[in-house]
C-alpha cells in the first residue's frame, strides 16, 4: 500500500528566476553610445547577441564573440593561434555566471569591428507579466553597420557637422535622410525585441 505522505518530491526549493539589468556601451565612441537592457538570466548568449544587434541597429552581417573570463563564445571556430570559440547557443547567462562575474565583452567584427562592454548593473527577480528582453534607456543611434570601425565613425561625425563639404555631403547621402546620429529610438528597439520574448 502507498502512503499518502510518499512522493512529495524534493525538499530543496528551486531558486526564483532572476533578471539582469545590463549596461551596454560601445567602446571608443565619443560621445558615448549606450543601452540599458533587462533580460532573463536564463537567456541564451546567442539570444543576447540578437538583442545587442537590435539595440544598436546592426544587421548580423559579421561574426561575433563574447569573452567571459577565459571563455570565448560565439560563432564556433578554431582560429589559428587563438583559443577556440565555443557555440554561444549552448550557454545561458546563468551558465556563464554573469551575475557573479559582473561584466563581459562582446565583439562584433570582420576587420574593423565594434566592442561592446557589457556590465551587470542590477540583479532583480523576474516579474510575472513583464516583457524580457526590453530596452530601458539609451543614448544616440548605434554606429552604422559598414562605416569602417571606431576611427572612421569618429571621422564621419566630424564630417557631417559641416554638410557643405564634399565629405559631409557624401556621408549624409550614405546615411540617408532619416538617420539621426543623436537619436536612440526606444519604442522601435522594444518593438523589435518583442520577437525574442516568447
Amino acid at each position: 500500500m502507498i502512503s499518502l505522505h510518499e512522493g512529495r518530491g524534493s525538499r530543496t526549493k528551486k531558486p526564483p528566476a532572476q533578471a539582469l539589468v545590463l549596461g551596454l556601451s560601445v567602446v571608443g565612441c565619443t560621445p558615448r553610445i549606450w543601452r540599458r537592457l533587462v533580460v532573463r538570466e536564463a537567456m541564451w548568449l546567442a539570444r543576447l547577441h540578437d538583442s545587442i544587434q537590435v539595440a544598436f541597429d546592426w544587421f548580423d552581417y559579421q561574426t561575433h564573440t563574447f569573452t567571459v573570463g577565459e571563455l570565448r563564445l560565439g560563432n564556433p571556430a578554431k582560429p589559428d593561434g587563438l583559443p577556440p570559440i565555443d557555440d554561444d547557443r549552448d550557454v545561458t547567462l546563468l551558465d556563464a555566471e554573469l551575475a557573479k562575474r559582473g561584466a563581459m565583452g562582446y565583439d562584433y567584427h570582420f576587420g574593423e569591428g565594434w566592442r561592446v562592454e557589457v556590465r551587470v548593473e542590477a540583479v532583480l527577480p523576474v516579474v510575472k507579466g513583464e516583457v524580457y528582453p526590453r530596452c530601458l534607456a539609451g543614448e544616440r543611434a548605434g554606429p552604422p553597420e559598414d562605416c569602417g570601425g571606431v576611427e572612421a565613425y569618429q571621422d564621419m561625425l566630424a564630417c557631417i557637422q559641416d554638410p557643405t563639404t564634399e565629405l559631409g555631403r557624401e556621408w549624409l547621402d550614405w546615411l540617408g535622410p532619416l538617420h539621426d546620429v543623436n537619436r536612440c529610438d526606444l519604442p522601435l528597439i522594444n518593438k523589435a525585441l518583442r520577437k525574442f520574448s516568447k
